[in-house]
């Protein structure tokens, strides 16, 4: 049994070959590639990725990506389409096919069967010399010397190569599509990512009680409101206008300052000029307003008048942080 430092020493030695693979790649993005990134990106059609074995599963993450970028793609393994999914692929669409040798039994019927029709080919391969290569219209060159695997057998380095090829021609495709945040927000509007991009404070800050008092409320009535409102905090307003703010931390320190607290007002206690933000600012800016003032709430005007406070606890739950 190998010892932890022998352990430790293998999975060093994996993550260099691969590293080193994947520098390497560099030297290949030639004019073929960049050919294939403009087929693509004036292509009225879909991306078509195939393969067998790890490249269709490598295949499928491509997809993944280009879909989530804002280039329509769709997977199609290449033992299925000789079995009726070869109906997949339509007049405007353009194929990818991953195969690190390019001479797989499954390659060689598929790949004449997608040239009897109007479709360009790109290939992914290892092998510029393959079957695949040969039948190709553009070729993206994916070499790599030898598997990370100590018999040079299982796809390893292979794939890692397969997929950061696929990488690059999303992320050329995304730059070529002016794809913004706004864009990628579309596309993942249920993630942590997406909700940095969308989510406002107006729609966390209206499902949280409005805990509210004006200068003169007596002190006790401000803690009661803070008690019942359960946030910590009451903004101080006048006229619905934010004007002050007083936190749970103000209450203990007028405690501890004061013996007798029964004529005390908010005025008395209150914080002028507090933080604040606007209900149409994304909540992801309201993270970066409480961690740079070391603050836990923040009050929130909606069209200049006071419209309830925000918690870190409610960005949190969001997934925000």
């Amino acid at each position: 049994m190998n010892t932890l430092q022998e352990v430790i020493q293998i999975a060093k030695q994996t993550i260099e070959i691969q590293s080193a693979a994947i520098l390497n790649l560099s030297n290949y993005i030639d004019d073929d590639f960049a050919l294939a990134v403009d087929y693509i990106y004036k292509s009225k059609g879909r991306v078509i990725i195939t393969g067998v074995g790890k490249s269709a599963l490598i295949a499928n993450k491509i997809v993944a990506t280009l879909n989530s970028t804002g280039t329509p793609a769709v997977f199609m393994h290449a033992a299925d389409a000789i079995h009726g999914d070869l109906g997949t692929i339509q007049q405007d669409d353009t194929v990818i096919c991953i195969s690190k040798s390019g001479n797989t039994p499954e390659i060689k019927v598929l790949v004449p069967l997608i040239k009897n029709g109007s479709n360009k080919l790109i290939a992914i391969t290892a092998n510029k010399n393959s079957f695949l290569a040969n039948q190709s219209n553009f070729i993206l060159n994916a070499y790599v010397e030898k598997e990370a695997c100590p018999n040079n057998l299982a796809p390893t380095t292979s794939t890692t190569a397969q997929l950061v090829i696929g990488d690059a021609l999303a992320i050329c495709l995304l730059k070529m599509r002016g794809f913004s945040a706004q864009d990628f927000a579309k596309y993942h509007p249920g993630g942590a990512l997406g909700k940095k991009l969308y989510l406002r404070v107006s729609d966390i800050v209206h499902a949280n009680l409005k805990p509210q008092v004006q200068e003169e409320t007596d002190v006790k009535k401000v803690i009661v409101e803070i008690s019942e409102k359960l946030l910590g905090v009451t903004a101080v307003t006048e006229n619905d206008k934010i004007i002050g703010i007083i936190t749970d931390g103000d209450i203990r320190r007028m405690l501890n300052k004061h013996d007798n607290i029964a004529n005390l007002k908010a005025k008395d206690i209150m914080s002028y000029n507090p933080k604040k933000i606007d209900s149409s600012a994304l909540a992801v800016d309201a993270l970066e307003i409480m961690e740079n003032n070391s603050i836990t709430q923040l009050l929130v005007e909606e069209n200049g008048k006071f419209a309830g406070v925000i918690h870190l606890h409610d960005l949190i739950k969001e997934g925000i942080l």
